[in-house]
């Protein structure tokens, strides 16, 4: 903060020229007392020698790896520009020189003079701790360069912090070597930086950060009156929430020593000058030192420390306090399971594990994948130095883990600690996954006080200690390809240390996975037709290693937009700090319980609007919307051109991705994955699904369903009815779309429906898919067209939720009011889908996934068609759940909704045994557990 006195004197301040001479320069700084040392700087042919063949050596032993985006400069030639580094070094400055050279950047050791201005420096690097600036003196440069910039109104400069990374451990340093190679937060000493090259050179980090405009940074600075050192850095690099404390605040005690250069422009306002050039370095000092925090990850205790401060923490003695006495126990036994309890999740890091991985992981994904493909990722990047990360990635296979730890490693922010259940602490792999990112938490703790306190504790110290975290929000992986329903535990906890003690606000990055082949896809089709799940074991992991040799395709990894916590609590009225920082016990009052709720549902939803749509993706849902899964190849490119011109002119989401391939293309790439197949004719050859695989692609299907599904729904009234008037549509789609919102987290809120609706139909016109016959009567086009025929395919994919709808609905109105129980429904729904499956349709499994059976249920419920008694568990209803019913016919062919009536209707004795053999089974199961 520069005080008003000073600026005054900032600006009224004579400045030397450089033809002054050096007698008069040396008085003016003698009596200002400057503390800036500054030393003449000269451009001989063997400092021009020695940087060349220290460059030509670097370049051999070292070689950087490029972290993020690199600076867009604009092309005015009268702008001069600067890279800002925090420790001066010669490895460092040569560096820097050679990447600026290999991205054809302006150049880093090469002179910059501006004789107008009087500037004239030798390199154009600005070391913000410099050898000839010691103690509390200032960085040379950036003080003539100020200096400069407030004499000459004109005067254009822009600056580059600069990051460099000498490896990637975190602070844990327990051997001499790894205090000698491994990057950390000391300043690296000359012996350090012959090891780091001779050592670490291989893994070496460099980025370029967003250039700043010198003059902006000044001006900002001179109007931060009543800011401080937080609020200035806010306003200059678009961060918030930077604390200076005692560690990184700056000395002021003057100095008087200073050496003069001659020919570089000084104020002699030596007060005035220094304290701005001392603001300007410190907010430099802590943003370079907030990103290099970003890349690194905060400082590691010792696991064993790490558990026996959890234990001996307020919050876990209250815990084992209230244990022991609900058990009578002594407390020493209640500690020791507390105990007990933190060695089973606690992470064990490693960075020669996490190194490890890296390697083996590279090499994995050119075995497994034609590319890794992401998108959106400089949006995390961006918030990564003053936000606590909570990634919330959907869950698909169990390669995730890794390959979004991969993915935010390999662009340089630091490796987030991953929830996992503790079915994969299995030997070998256990050990290995805790080393790296893996904490370990028991699939259900559900009535286990002191756990779940250990747990909240745990979670709590990782988000103070600002680590960046990844839970799966899902709890476990998706068998169809749709999104589970979120489950609230993780996000609870978050919200909770958020509450208890906050350091950096919270933000969520809902992360959509996607695949174009999957290890287990096998199992989820075994898994969903009723087979036992297997469990995890070293033999199970050797069976997944037979498949390496295969190829996968690509993989698609899509940051969605961020969700701020403190938004949240803003519109939920949920105060800051209003929970104890000492207990882990209190609970969340409603308004915060309604915020995990909604947090969970936006989580959700973000997830589904960053969907890429693939190649595969786009094929599964056209050919298994065909009859018989087959298309003749020019109707099946005409299909899939439709659907990427209705996702690209009319988006799901700005976030959403489409393929740019062409539908050839698209079809060759199937083929090449042995997902479909082509069949020669002489009419025309025939594309179809190749054998055993349409359950497979349901599963890529359902990943992209959420984008088209309101297209097919309104495709189908209009196709099913011939016509159908637009106020008709509108209110058959007001009654249905709360389900398919639920079922597929849609995010167009229903109170703006109306216009959602329109615009898609709008689209469709356009297209010749429907016909507007004026008077708002809509039309399908010409029959056997070929518009027509698109209508028909374009209609298929939401039939099969609406047709689990009818059966759902049929089933509680044979059955009536108050005879069934909530499990007892989706039990019999899951037989009755499963009957249907194999004897009228192509036995698609996750049409009788249990979980979408769940999700209609409970969205009946959330609307009031269905309540629950809270003892029984019984449902109820009423003349409501007819009328819903009654709406399918304007969608559902009348013999499917015969043969859906006719599957649903039971008798007593019928659903006496069903209820009783289901029983029976979960029965065994739960002892296979045991």
């Amino acid at each position: 903060m520069i005080p008003k006195f000073l600026k005054k004197r900032i600006f009224k301040a004579p400045v030397v020229s450089d033809n002054a001479p050096v007698a008069e320069q040396s008085a003016v700084a003698e009596t200002a007392g400057s503390p800036i040392a500054a030393k003449p700087y000269t451009n001989a042919p063997i400092n021009q020698l020695y940087r060349k063949l220290s460059g030509q050596m670097l370049d051999v032993a070292v070689k950087p790896k490029l972290l993020g985006e690199l600076p867009e400069f604009d092309h005015d030639d009268k702008t001069l520009r600067f890279y800002v580094l925090q420790d001066y070094s010669r490895s460092n400055s040569i560096l820097i020189d050679l990447q600026t050279q290999e991205h054809k950047l302006p150049p880093a050791l090469v002179g910059v003079n501006d004789s107008a201005h009087n500037i004239k420096e030798n390199a154009a690097i600005i070391f913000l701790h410099h050898p000839h600036a010691k103690d509390n003196q200032l960085s040379p440069r950036l003080s003539r360069l100020v200096s400069a910039v407030l004499q000459y109104p004109e005067l254009k400069i822009r600056l580059v912090p600069v990051s460099i990374l000498w490896g990637r451990a975190p602070e844990k340093e327990d051997s001499l070597f790894k205090l000698l190679t491994a990057d950390n937060w000391e300043d690296p000493s000359i012996t350090k930086q012959l090891f780091n090259i001779g050592v670490m050179g291989r893994d070496t980090f460099v980025q370029f950060h967003p250039p700043q405009d010198l003059r902006a940074l000044i001006n900002d600075s001179l109007k931060g009156d009543d800011e401080d050192a937080a609020d200035l850095n806010f306003a200059i690099f678009d961060s918030t929430n930077i604390h200076v404390d005692d560690n990184t605040a700056i000395d002021s005690t003057p100095k008087s020593t200073i050496d003069i250069a001659p020919s570089y422009t000084m104020v002699a306002s030596a007060d005035g000058n220094r304290e701005l050039v001392r603001s300007l370095q410190q907010q430099l000092n802590i943003y370079l030192d907030k990103q290099r925090a970003s890349m690194l990850g905060p400082d590691l205790s010792d696991r064993r420390n790490l558990v026996d401060k959890l234990v001996y923490s307020p919050a876990i003695k209250h815990a084992i306090e209230a244990e022991a006495a609900a058990t009578g126990t002594s407390a020493r036994e209640a500690r020791m399971l507390a105990k007990g309890y933190a060695n089973e999740m606690v992470n064990d890091y490693s960075h020669s594990i996490v190194r490890g991985f890296y390697k083996f992981l590279t090499w994995l994904w050119t075995q497994l994948y034609d590319g890794v493909e992401v998108h959106h990722f400089e949006r995390v990047r961006e918030l990564a130095a003053d936000y606590e990360l909570i990634y919330v990635p959907c869950h698909r296979s169990h390669v995730d883990y890794l390959l979004l730890s991969y993915v935010i490693y390999k662009r340089g922010l630091s490796i987030p600690y991953v929830a996992a259940g503790d079915n994969l602490d299995v030997p070998v792999l256990g050990p290995l996954l805790r080393g790296a990112v893996a904490f370990y938490i028991r699939r259900s703790f559900r009535g286990n006080a002191l756990y779940t306190a250990v747990l909240r504790e745990y979670m709590h110290t990782l988000i103070t200690r600002n680590t960046p975290i990844e839970y799966f929000i899902e709890g476990g992986r998706s068998r169809s390809g749709r999104l589970l329903p979120p489950k609230m535990g993780m996000l609870a906890m978050t919200v909770h240390s958020q509450l208890r003690q906050s350091n950096k606000p919270v933000v969520f990055i809902p992360t959509y996975i996607g695949y174009e082949r999957i290890m287990e896809g096998g199992t989820y089709i075994g898994e969903l037709k009723g087979k036992p799940k297997e469990s995890e074991s070293l033999i199970g992991l050797l069976k997944v290693g037979r498949k390496i040799e295969r190829i996968f395709g690509n993989v698609h990894l899509s940051f969605g937009t961020p969700l701020h916590l403190t938004d949240f609590m803003t519109k939920f009225d949920v105060p800051e700090n209003s929970l104890p920082a000492d207990r882990t016990d209190t609970p969340l009052d409603s308004k915060a319980s309604a915020m995990v709720d909604n947090i969970g549902v936006k989580v959700m939803q973000h997830i589904n609007k960053a969907a890429v749509v693939t190649p595969v993706s786009l094929l599964s849902l056209v050919l298994l919307s065909a009859p018989k899964s087959a298309l003749d190849e020019a109707i099946c490119r005409e299909q899939i051109a439709l659907y990427q011109g209705l996702a690209q002119q009319l988006p799901y989401s700005s976030d959403t991705v489409i393929t740019d391939m062409s539908p050839q293309q698209i079809i060759d790439y199937g083929i090449k994955l042995k997902l479909i197949e082509r069949i020669p004719h002489i009419l025309g050859d025939i594309i179809q699904i190749a054998g055993k695989q349409a359950a497979l692609l349901s599963y890529f299907r359902n990943n992209i369903l959420h984008v088209f599904i309101l297209l097919s729904f309104l495709s189908a009234l209009v196709a099913r009815n011939g016509r159908i008037e637009r106020s008709r549509l509108d209110n058959i789609a007001k009654q249905l779309y709360p389900f398919l919102q639920s079922e597929l987290f849609l995010y167009y809120p229903a109170h703006g429906l109306a216009d959602t609706l329109n615009k898609k139909i709008d689209i469709l016109i356009a297209h010749g898919l429907i016909t507007e016959l004026g008077d708002g009567m809509l039309s399908v086009p010409e029959a056997n067209s070929e518009c027509y025929q698109q209508l028909q395919v374009l209609a298929t994919p939401v039939e099969q939720s609406l047709e689990r709808y009818f059966m759902t609905l049929a089933l509680l109105a044979q059955q009536g009011s108050g005879n069934l129980t909530e499990n007892e429904v989706v039990d019999l729904c899951h037989l009755l889908g499963q009957r249907l499956s194999v004897l009228y349709a192509d036995d698609i499994p996750d049409f009788f996934d249990r979980a979408l059976f769940t999700s209609f249920l409970g969205a009946l419920t959330r609307l009031d068609y269905l309540q629950k008694e809270a003892e029984t568990g019984i449902l109820t209803f009423d003349q409501r759940i007819n009328d819903i019913a009654h709406h399918a016919k304007y969608v559902l062919r009348p013999e499917m909704m015969q043969i859906l009536q006719q599957v649903a209707s039971l008798n007593e004795e019928e659903i006496a045994h069903a209820i009783t053999e289901i029983s029976n089974k979960k029965q065994r199961k739960f002892g296979r557990k045991r």
